[in-house]
């Protein structure tokens, strides 16, 4: 998994795997989300990713 903060155009990427999007799909104004031609999500981009809270991101350790 990759996470990319774009600061000027305040989007968040958070790319899950490396397969070739085939379709993306808005869920709203602030979320697209992206899948491949098997129906797994490829990409999850967050618009406004600052300004709706998103960022900074809060990193937690798994127990």
């Amino acid at each position: 998994m990759k996470t990319t903060y774009f600061e000027k155009d305040d989007i968040l990427e958070i790319r899950v795997s490396d397969k070739p999007i085939v379709r993306e799909v808005s869920q709203g104004w602030h979320t697209n989300i992206s899948y491949a031609e098997d129906g797994t999500i490829v990409e999850i981009v967050l618009l406004d990713a600052k300004k709706e809270g998103l960022m900074p991101m809060e990193y937690r350790k798994a127990a």
